[in-house]
């Protein structure tokens, strides 16, 4: 069993930043794969982001260089950090892990329970 806790979300301007941080739990294995999605209402869920434990890392093509993501495999902890954020970034980010098939229908087992993220125009 592994548990994932999100932190971080809130309410923002357009143009500005957050940090998101996972906090894991249980039999997570610093070799996961670790990964942020993200859902807007009405759409479907995405990739955002996956890092694997040697540090590989890979964004979804809407990213464009805003975001980065990193994890410390001590601590157990999975971040994502959020630059010019557009309002159509507004959604709930996820924690999940592990991760496969990242590049082509990325899943994940474990789910944390959500983070909301809303940018004003």
């Amino acid at each position: 069993q592994v548990q994932l806790l999100e932190s971080g979300g809130g309410l923002v301007q357009a143009g500005g930043s957050l940090r998101l941080a996972c906090a894991a739990s249980g039999r997570i294995f610093s070799t996961h794969t670790m990964g942020w999605f993200r859902q807007a209402p009405g759409k479907e869920r995405e990739i955002v982001g996956g890092i694997s434990w040697y540090g590989v890392k890979y964004y979804g093509d809407f990213v464009k260089g805003r975001f980065t993501i990193s994890r410390d495999n001590v601590k157990n902890m999975l971040y994502l950090q959020m630059n010019s954020l557009k309002p159509d970034d507004t959604a709930v980010y996820y924690c999940a892990a592990p991760v496969r098939n990242l590049k082509d229908s990325p899943s994940a087992d474990y789910w944390g329970q959500g983070t909301q993220v809303t940018v004003s125009s």
